[in-house]
């Protein structure tokens, strides 16, 4: 399935892309599409079977903003330096273990949504990136196969980042993470059967038009299913809870100087194949 919020900021209802295309309101049968319903097995199959039947009602004749598809977020977790090629771009040793850092939850905006350049910022850069959702409560997993099972869907996330704040102002990674706007989300979450591999996606990213970034989630270090086992270690994973696992090459910063960071104007669009597309413009926070 294809779930996603829509409405404005604060007040988005549930609903589902069908395979027809049609937008169709789940409210009648689900509050959220949240960790709470994620979990709730017998609650998403209520909700299949309503699609599979055509009895839910279409939502039309609406201009209608497209929120993240996730309510209630958790936690985000994300893994950096996690794509053979990006870490060759920017001069990195492959990491032995991931890299991890945290996005807070209040970073997530619709794909649509308009991304906001910090104040005093030179370095703001792009990254497309697979997000996995979490569905079942996942703790010590014995094996990536295992991990995977704990996994409700995938989604499109910009991790958008700020260079000069991340790694040139000490300390950890993220002061450059959690600006705001900085983790737009969606358009959908596609649930983890109709992904037979999530290591065989092809994700690519667009400023004004120009392609920056093509590559494939088969470029990854750690897989996502061992990316699950390893947080597991270390983390109670919840459902609800989402993962970053990381860009492929093409970003500003591993570009011949003087780098194209983002400014203000820019519009950048970036899709992964089966999950859906997404478009910011920026502005000035």
């Amino acid at each position: 399935m294809k779930l996603l919020r829509v409405g404005t900021p604060g007040a988005e209802r549930p609903a589902l892309l069908d395979a027809d295309g049609t937008l169709r309101d789940l409210s009648a049968l689900i509050t959220d599409i949240d960790g709470e319903l994620l979990a709730d097995e017998a609650a998403l199959a209520r909700v299949r079977a309503a699609a599979a039947t055509g009895e839910l009602p279409a939502i039309e004749g609406e201009v209608l903003r497209i929120g993240p598809p996730l309510g209630r977020i958790g936690k985000i977790v994300c893994i950096g330096l996690n794509y053979h090629d990006h870490a060759t771009e920017t001069g990195a040793a492959i990491p032995a273990e991931p890299i991890v850092f945290m996005k807070a939850p209040d970073t997530v905006v619709g794909p649509d949504d308009t991304v906001l350049v910090p104040r005093a910022s030179e370095k703001t850069d792009w990254e497309v990136e697979l997000a996995v959702v979490i569905g079942r409560t996942a703790r010590y997993l014995g094996s990536a196969q295992e991990a995977l099972g704990h996994v409700a869907g995938y989604a499109v996330a910009h991790d958008v980042s700020e260079r000069e704040f991340q790694i040139e102002r000490g300390g950890q990674w993220d002061k450059g993470k959690n600006c705001e706007t900085f983790n737009p989300l969606g358009p959908w979450l596609v649930t983890a059967d109709e992904v037979a591999d999530p290591q065989a996606l092809p994700l690519k990213l667009w400023v004004n038009g120009e392609l920056k970034q093509d590559g494939t989630t088969a470029d990854q270090i750690f897989p996502v299913g061992e990316v699950v086992r390893y947080l597991s270690q270390f983390m109670t994973l919840y459902p609800g809870d989402v993962i970053n696992t990381g860009t492929p090459a093409g970003v500003a910063m591993g570009q011949p100087d003087p780098k194209p960071y983002l400014r203000a104007g820019d519009v950048v669009e970036l899709e992964i194949e089966g999950l859906g597309r997404q478009r910011q413009p920026l502005k000035d926070a």
